[in-house]
């Protein structure tokens, strides 16, 4: 009621998503300015609750129409919760799960919905919010002044570890758990789920890595990836790439940083003759430290660069090595 903020919490096989600590962690923030609550949903893994604790409450459902994701069942459970909890705010993520639910969600509840967000922050009684408009070219700054509102987050805007209960200094068990009753809401359902297809795994898993290298299309052939590559096994990083090596097949997709790809946040960004669209940016921007290399002085990646040079990729990576090796 009031200020509260609701988050949808996302799973997969298991495990909580990191983008559910970023918008817990965010949505505390939130609250205790506005001296509200954290509530947290959480659909048909209750047995992940216990990681909520940055949470004030956590509603829980065991009811088999949400053991794995239906996109109807998950909104006419929302649509109950809110219905119920009058939230001032709605957070889920731009995935596919947070905007199927928040898209539906603005359609049955009189909220207006902010997409493709990246910043949230209170303005006395009101909510501003940031979205990317464009593929990322343009930024809009909205006012959300009325008692309710939805934000569908892009994923990596806010730091995970101020939603994570051992980090925040808060127990894991802080949050009061509640098993929501869903008595009827899923009657009638139209859609029910007959299979889980997994997608195939990559060989590394890009997103995990504390240092990242990753080239673009300045390192001109196939062939010269062999020289990138040396750098990245010297460092013991992996190696990513933008979207045009990937679309070339020279890397598989599991390797691609950006909008169509995957979001980064490495402690270290090593961008190599990546020019920086902002389909790119979206995907690494949130990097603690981004080093770009990049021939041309004007190339967007050295708007959001932490230190940067403009001399030979080529040159940069053999000194980089001798060094490394030495």
């Amino acid at each position: 009621m009031g200020n509260d903020v609701l988050v949808l919490a996302e799973h997969r096989n298991g495990r909580l998503s990191d983008v559910t600590f970023e918008l817990v962690g965010k949505a505390r923030e939130l609250a205790d300015r506005g001296g509200g609550r954290v509530l947290a949903v959480l659909l048909g893994e209750t047995s992940l609750a216990h990681e909520l604790g940055v949470a004030d409450v956590v509603l829980c459902s065991e009811d088999p129409a949400v053991a794995t994701y239906n996109a109807q069942a998950y909104e006419r459970a929302m649509v109950h919760v809110v219905e119920r909890q009058q939230p001032r705010l709605v957070l889920t993520s731009t995935t596919t799960v947070g905007m199927d639910v928040s898209t539906a969600l603005s359609v049955h509840w009189p909220a207006p919905l902010a997409s493709y967000v990246v910043d949230v922050r209170r303005d006395g009684e009101d909510l501003a919010v940031t979205c990317r408009a464009y593929g990322g070219k343009l930024l809009a700054e909205v006012a959300l002044t009325g008692p309710r509102a939805i934000c569908a987050v892009i994923a990596g805007c806010f730091p995970a570890a101020d939603g994570r209960s051992e980090v925040a200094g808060r127990s894991e068990v802080a949050g009061q758990v509640e098993l929501l009753d869903l008595e009827g809401v899923f009657d009638g359902l139209g859609v029910s789920v007959a299979q889980v297809v997994e997608p195939e795994k990559g060989d590394v898993d890009i997103t995990a890595a504390d240092l990242l290298v990753s080239v673009g299309r300045g390192i001109g052939s196939r062939e010269n990836l062999e020289v990138v590559q040396e750098l990245a096994d010297a460092l013991g990083a992996p190696l990513a790439a933008s979207r045009p090596l990937i679309d070339q097949g020279w890397l598989p997709k599991a390797r691609q940083v950006g909008k169509s790809g995957l979001t980064v946040r490495p402690k270290v960004y090593l961008a190599l003759g990546i020019s920086g669209a902002p389909e790119h940016l979206e995907g690494m921007q949130h990097a603690e430290t981004v080093i770009a290399c990049n021939t041309d002085p004007k190339a967007p990646i050295f708007d959001v660069a932490t230190y940067g040079t403009t001399v030979d990729l080529f040159d940069l990576t053999d000194e980089l090595v001798k060094r490394v090796q030495e």
